[in-house]
């Protein structure tokens, strides 16, 4: 039996908290996807990077793996215990690996000349060093003859400095947005807001002058990583959203939510 939907028409906010998972998912599906509609002599593939970030945010960028043992009497802070000092019971021991991004490259196979870059920003690219090592990065592939797609589907951190040195009209804001760069038209971002209300577009992916683009349908893509990570029965949707969503969006999501619960 299937899993249940998002109550959702298109992106899940509630998925944003998981975004690590739902990640490497939507990487990993956009590049199947993308492999079954691009030309004979092209690929994409997906490649990794550690994550850059302030210092200030180090907290949300690593996955823990916390190990507990108890402390032996001279292992305890201050050596030996003795009558009336407090000393630890247990040691703790972090394990702290860095996070991975992941991200997809179109290249042509014989060559394994860049096409395209497509990333599915996440929240560490949207701020501190991290935006600036972003923005750095994108500039030198526009630059070197490379079309740049950004996929932002979280909420979190700066958009508005992601998009610098443009600079968004106030009709262009919105929860969600593609944005797309090609060398061919140097200085010009082609902007696709989305709305929270709305279900996710189906992407035009640009390739090579003489090739004709293909689709990344973004829905589809999210949908399938909703129901194989199982998070119909993993999210709590009693609970507030986190981030916060707009005023007038918030009370939209508990109408629809109370809905989805009402039809079962």
């Amino acid at each position: 039996m299937a899993l249940m939907r998002s109550p959702f028409p298109g992106m899940d906010p509630y998925l944003e908290r998981h975004w690590l998972d739902v990640h490497t998912k939507l990487v990993a599906y956009a590049a199947d996807s993308l492999n079954e509609q691009l030309p004979a002599d092209l690929v994409a593939s997906t490649e990794e990077r550690v994550a850059v970030e302030a210092e200030s945010d180090v907290e949300q960028l690593f996955s823990p793996d916390v190990s507990v043992a108890e402390a032996n009497a001279d292992e305890a802070i201050g050596g030996q215990q003795s009558a009336g000092v407090l000393a630890a019971p247990f040691r703790l021991v972090a394990q702290v690996e860095p996070a991975t991004e992941r991200y997809i490259r179109i290249v042509e196979s014989a060559r394994d000349r860049l096409i395209t870059v497509i990333e599915f920003v996440s929240p560490s690219n949207k701020r501190g060093e991290g935006l600036l090592s972003f923005r750095n990065k994108r500039a030198e592939l526009v630059a070197s003859g490379v079309n740049f797609v950004e996929v932002d589907l979280v909420r979190s951190g700066d958009w508005s400095r992601l998009l610098r040195p443009h600079r968004c009209p106030s009709k262009g804001r919105s929860a969600y947005r593609v944005t797309i760069r090609v060398p061919r038209d140097p200085g010009a971002v082609y902007l696709f807001p989305i709305s929270v209300r709305e279900p996710l577009p189906k992407v035009s992916i640009p390739l090579r002058d003489k090739d004709p683009d293909v689709r990344l349908d973004l829905q589809a893509l999210v949908d399938r990583a909703y129901e194989n990570g199982r998070y119909a029965r993993r999210l709590d949707y009693a609970k507030s959203c986190d981030p916060p969503l707009e005023v007038d969006d918030a009370a939209w999501a508990a109408r629809l939510i109370n809905e989805h619960d009402a039809n079962g």
